[in-house]
């Protein structure tokens, strides 16, 4: 779940570049989980140059396995 960036918000942890709409999707489900990250420094994700190659996956941070928190 290592993200270069992380921003503490509220009770939660914000890792990587993370798109604003799982953000927001966070903060309007309030999910009991520690935060939300993009591992790594996926081509064409928020704030990074590229092109985006697939679907960027922004996984949850809890207890366990990683759980896919959005698809983008």
């Amino acid at each position: 779940m290592f993200g270069c960036h992380t921003i503490i918000a509220s009770d939660y942890v914000i890792k990587g570049h993370v798109p604003a709409a799982a953000v927001a999707k966070l903060f309007a489900e309030r999910p009991a989980i520690k935060g939300i990250s993009v591992p790594g420094m996926p081509p064409g994700s928020p704030g990074m140059t590229g092109q985006k190659i697939g679907p960027l996956l922004v996984y949850e941070i809890a207890e366990g396995s990683p759980v896919v928190f959005l698809i983008e």
